[in-house]
């Protein structure tokens, strides 16, 4: 990304959340972006994403600038990106293998495509057995946060963007969650990019920047 900015209005005035951003996020690493709350690391990571349109600058993937129509950027949203939230965001009334299944449909994967490849990578997070066909509103946090991970890596996206994703589990289970993103990165040569509070993520990070009301200083 180049110089990207982002300008919210409220009664107050303009809040600059992200004040003219560079950096590069590589595939096969992970970058994480730590920083405290209000510094814009969420807003960053949406205009990453295109949940949010950048005022300013712009955005490439492998050399492709992610601009266009509101249904090329849904495109993009669906094909080349997965997305871990904080508070996991699984339909709740859907087992694990529901939930993984939802953006397969979406891209017009068969039924038993999305079956298949649903149980392979619930297996691949340790979601096995009778977990698989367990309602999310019925499982630990852990448990959901490797739901949302394999949901995100539902149709081989290039980019995985994870929002404070150890925010709500424990140390040793976020520690896990870690883990597996980090293989994402390593083993399938994914570009993962984690905003958070958790400063222990660092260690493990192949690149690493702190975010403070909007700009961005390297760190590693």
């Amino acid at each position: 990304m180049d110089k990207l900015g982002r300008i919210f209005k409220s009664k107050a005035g303009e809040v600059v959340a992200v004040d003219n951003v560079s950096m590069t996020a590589r595939k096969g690493e992970v970058t994480t972006i730590v920083g405290p709350s209000g510094s814009g690391k969420t807003t960053l990571l949406y205009l990453i994403g295109s949940l949010e349109a950048p005022d300013t600058g712009s955005i490439r993937v492998s050399g492709e600038e992610i601009t266009g129509s509101e249904a090329d950027l849904v495109r993009y949203r669906k094909e080349r990106v997965g997305f871990v939230f904080q508070f996991f965001n699984l339909v709740s009334s859907l087992n694990a293998t529901e939930n993984v299944s939802l953006p397969m449909d979406l891209a017009g994967v068969s039924a038993k495509d999305q079956h298949l490849r649903a149980v392979e990578l619930l297996e691949r997070m340790g979601i096995d057995g009778r977990l698989q066909k367990t309602r999310a509103n019925k499982m630990s946090g852990g448990e959901k946060q490797r739901v949302a991970i394999a949901r995100a890596i539902a149709n081989d996206p290039e980019i995985i963007l994870a929002d404070e994703p150890t925010g709500n589990l424990d140390s040793s289970t976020g520690e896990n969650v870690v883990k597996i993103l980090i293989d994402l990165a390593h083993h399938d040569g994914k570009c993962v990019l984690i905003v958070t509070h958790d400063e222990s993520i660092l260690e493990v990070s192949d690149r690493a920047f702190h975010m403070t009301d909007g700009r961005l200083a390297s760190i590693k």
